[in-house]
């Protein structure tokens, strides 16, 4: 078992106790005036075919909350900056292994919603990191069909239940989620 991540992680990702590579991420639904989505497509390097659609967000910083990484990562990824008081959650909570630049990683996240009052506005990816423009293709706004249609024709969507994640999102009732584990 090795005391330091592999170097082209990142070093927000540190050794678990099982030795697999771990971090805290935090994560934000995205949703447009008329309730579309805002979702990343990224691909794996070593295996081109392997493509996902997320949300936004990514790993806590030393010395960050959970908000408080969600308004950074809101502005990094997408160009919104937003007072991060100005986010609603946590909505949902979820424990992830997958594969991620060529590693099986773990990711414990916290799920934040924020909702634009502009219809499909413009989105800024100048804040992406250097992994980020090797690694993510586009970000486009879905509507409820079109995530429906997307999901229907074979994409994986990350969280798997986002669909329903979502319905339960409108209005939100307080409650937060607790995601399945999904590999």
């Amino acid at each position: 078992m090795s005391d330091t991540p592999p170097a082209d992680l990142g070093e927000e990702w540190q050794p678990g106790p099982d030795g697999i590579p771990y971090r805290a991420a935090a994560r934000v639904l995205v949703l447009d005036a008329e309730g579309s989505i805002l979702l990343l497509e990224g691909h794996d390097d070593n295996d081109l075919d392997h493509r996902w659609w997320f949300t936004i967000g990514g790993g806590i910083a030393t010395g960050e909350d959970a908000r408080t990484a969600a308004g950074r990562e809101l502005a990094e990824e997408s160009g919104f900056v937003v007072d991060p008081a100005e986010l609603i959650g946590p909505v949902a909570t979820r424990s992830a292994l997958f594969e991620f630049v060529r590693h099986t990683v773990r990711q414990d996240e916290e799920f934040f919603l924020w909702r634009t009052d502009r219809i499909r506005p413009a989105i800024a990816t100048a804040g992406w990191t250097d992994l980020e423009q090797r690694l993510l293709d586009q970000a486009r706004w879905f509507s409820a069909a079109e995530l429906a249609d997307l999901i229907g024709a074979g994409h994986t969507v990350y969280p798997i239940d986002l669909p329903d994640l979502l319905g339960a999102l409108q209005p939100w009732d307080g409650r937060v989620r607790v995601l399945e584990e999904q590999n």
